[in-house]
């Protein structure tokens, strides 16, 4: 067998008959190619970019709010949920939608779970305990009955097809006897600074999906931790970068990376595809922003000259959620129904919002413009080849 060819780890034969995985100590022995540090250099600069200019921009903390719902539909879509982006946005927004409650609800989760993460590291390193409370909101009320919110699992997972059993698996990850030892190292990891802390990212994703430390929802807590880990070393500033559209609209390689890690030690391979996701999802949430930027600064103008400064402030909103109900409206700006219903109606004559349920009453209104460009499927081509 040729050394690159090696597992990244030891498989351990179960009395049963099966064969499990326990991955060696972070970081790799890892030769540092021109091509990898090329992708290395390319994801640096764009990032910084995208921390650069994104902290300019007009209303950073409003664009935030979609994108975070962005990257919780994607993640839970990953995971089989159903719910599109514009159907929790107008959920939100108190429209009724036909979507699953069961799907909205782990989508909401989701976002719950990364905005608390969020603030935890105002006290609370990057660490076992905080990726159990992740795992605790993400997992509250969930579908099943089994994922035991917040605890690591006392019993052995696997990963395959429906209907798979541990011998046939495609995957077994450590026994519970060896969790809490690869999880220690795990986390003895975080603490590294000798490591690119992209390259590091990196690593450290593919491990906690190696060792697949809970009985369900390994995947969008090793995503939330993606982004946690980039602002925890102040990478980011805030939530912006999200790699979920990207894992999401290559799935294959995703997972076919993943596997090339554990089973060939293929961690160049691996790092050079998660860290052209960073270049290419930092070009495309910054295109994306700006957009939305333009187009708000635009209406803007347009409603100035208003005599109620009402419609101008509604505009404010639809960075944040470009779906607006009346009541809504009335209470954002903190006004009669019949005064929020005449700012949207002047909305609606400019062209920024359209009527969308047909309703006589509980209308709702979307600013189609703004929820076109979120829903965009990921860019994955560079900037200047495109």
């Amino acid at each position: 067998m040729a050394e690159q060819e090696k597992p990244s780890g030891r498989f351990i034969r179960n009395a049963q008959g099966y064969a499990a995985f326990i991955p060696d100590p972070l970081p790799p022995k890892l030769i540092w190619t021109p091509e990898l540090t090329r992708a290395l250099s390319d994801a640096d600069r764009l990032i910084g970019k995208l921390a650069g200019e994104g902290s300019r921009l007009p209303n950073p903390h409003l664009l935030i709010r979609p994108f975070v719902r962005r990257e919780a539909v994607l993640s839970s879509k990953i995971e089989g949920t159903r719910s599109s982006l514009g159907e929790v946005l107008a959920a939100e927004a108190g429209a009724a939608v036909e979507q699953s409650p069961d799907d909205l609800r782990e989508v909401g989760n989701y976002v719950v779970a990364l905005e608390y993460g969020i603030k935890r590291l105002n006290s609370l390193p990057l660490s076992l305990r905080l990726t159990r409370e992740l795992h605790e909101r993400l997992m509250k009320g969930a579908r099943g009955g089994h994922a035991t919110p917040g605890q690591f699992r006392r019993s052995q997972n696997w990963i395959g097809p429906p209907g798979c059993t541990l011998m046939n698996a495609i995957y077994v990850p450590p026994p519970p006897s060896d969790l809490m030892r690869c999880l220690g190292e795990w986390e003895k990891f975080l603490q590294d600074r000798s490591l690119p802390p992209l390259a590091q990212a990196g690593m450290m994703h593919s491990k906690f999906e190696a060792i697949h430390p809970f009985l369900d929802g390994n995947g969008r807590v090793g995503r939330l931790l993606i982004t946690l880990f980039l602002i925890e070393r102040k990478i980011l500033p805030a939530p912006l970068l999200y790699l979920s559209a990207f894992f999401e609209a290559t799935r294959r390689n995703y997972y076919d990376r993943l596997r090339g890690v554990v089973e060939r030690s293929e961690w160049a391979e691996w790092l050079h595809y998660f860290l052209n996701g960073v270049a290419r999802q930092s070009e495309d949430a910054l295109g994306r922003a700006e957009r939305i930027n333009e187009l708000l600064e635009n209406w803007r103008k347009a409603v100035a000259g208003k005599q109620s400064k009402l419609p101008g402030r509604l505009v404010d909103f639809l960075a944040a959620n470009p779906y607006l109900t009346l009541k809504k409206a009335s209470r954002q700006l903190k006004v009669a129904f019949t005064t929020a219903q005449r700012a949207v109606e002047q909305l609606e004559k400019l062209g920024i919002v359209t009527e969308i349920s047909g309703a006589e009453r509980n209308r709702v209104y979307c600013a189609k413009k703004v929820l076109k460009i979120l829903e965009e499927p990921a860019r994955l081509i560079p900037e200047t080849t495109r």
